[in-house]
């Protein structure tokens, strides 16, 4: 029992090793994008990451956004057409209010700002863009145009 102790560190005067209350990476110089980071922007990185598929298929652009908690109030799609027909996903997370009285044991939920953007192919149709968002995954289509296949005739050959 004595290993135990030593292994994880000293988690306080109980004996007994809750696996759940401790950080196994606690105290490890991490590379990732949040190490040197503080600040606002340290919030918006924090949150930056909201996860965003985006497929084609033959009628459209389809962008699938999981943001999970928020009102679609607190989400805004937008394009930029003048900046080279840019799409952009914006929204914000907020914390908790903590009350006086609270005792918070764990804090794992993001909060926050985030944006993405992705540029659009040539062959969208920006004034049909539509936005839809249900339990919690936004979903943006972005109609193609139709393809006009090139007209082919074909010339006898005299002789």
């Amino acid at each position: 029992m004595s290993l135990i102790p030593s292994l994880f560190g000293n988690r306080g005067s109980s004996s007994i090793i809750d696996p759940f209350s401790w950080d196994p990476f606690e105290g490890f110089p991490f590379s990732g994008q949040l190490a040197n980071v503080s600040g606002p922007a340290r919030e918006v990185l924090s949150f930056a990451g909201a996860r965003i598929d985006w497929k084609e298929t033959p009628e459209a652009h389809v962008f699938k956004a999981d943001v999970p908690g928020l009102k679609k109030e607190e989400v805004k799609v937008e394009v930029e057409v003048e900046e080279g027909r840019v799409l952009q996903i914006s929204g914000e997370r907020n914390k908790e209010q903590e009350e006086k009285n609270d005792k918070w044991h764990r804090v794992e939920r993001s909060s926050g700002k985030f944006l993405r953007r992705f540029r659009l192919p040539e062959n969208t149709k920006l004034e049909e863009i539509k936005a839809n968002m249900e339990n919690g995954v936004l979903t943006v289509t972005v109609p193609k145009e139709e393809v006009k296949k090139p007209e082919v005739k074909a010339i006898d050959i005299s002789g």
